[in-house]
């Protein structure tokens, strides 16, 4: 049972943003040319459903538990992090200095099953460098075993 989906901002959810930006942008400009020369990378995310629960594994090595920004709009669940790092060496025997930049983002965002989760209740939590999120079911979205029916 599949309840939970992936969007990327197009009318097909399951279409991976290459298609959409193979299809809808100038090749040469697209957001794909543009994210691969960034040196971006967006982190691989798991999904498990389980009777009770969503949970969601997203792998963001190096990141620090402020630098993730969770957010439940609707039935959106928003995942986003930003960072900036500056690095600065100087040599006092060699006039120079070098100073580096980096700055790394992403977002992801998954619908979720209207009416069927417990948005209050859901959790994150970053360890080891990966944001664990449990997105708890409503009572009535869990299966329930089947009933045995005496007969009479």
């Amino acid at each position: 049972m599949k309840t939970l989906v992936r969007t990327n901002g197009s009318l097909f959810p399951s279409m991976p943003s290459l298609l959409n930006d193979f299809f809808t942008d100038d090749w040469f400009n697209s957001s794909l040319a543009n994210w691969k020369s960034s040196g971006a990378t967006l982190p691989a995310v798991n999904v498990k459903e389980t009777n009770d629960d969503f949970r969601i594994e997203v792998a963001a090595p190096g990141m620090k538990r402020d630098d993730f920004k969770v957010e439940l709009d609707n039935h959106i669940l928003t995942i986003s992090s930003q960072r900036e790092d500056q690095r600065e060496e100087k040599d006092e025997h060699v006039d120079y200095t070098r100073r580096e930049f980096s700055y790394q983002s992403f977002q992801r965002s998954f619908t979720l099953p209207e009416g069927k989760v417990e948005g209050e209740k859901i959790a994150a939590r970053y360890v080891d460098g990966i944001l664990y999120i449990t997105v708890p079911k409503k009572e009535e979205a869990k299966v329930k075993p089947a009933k045995q029916i005496a007969v009479s």
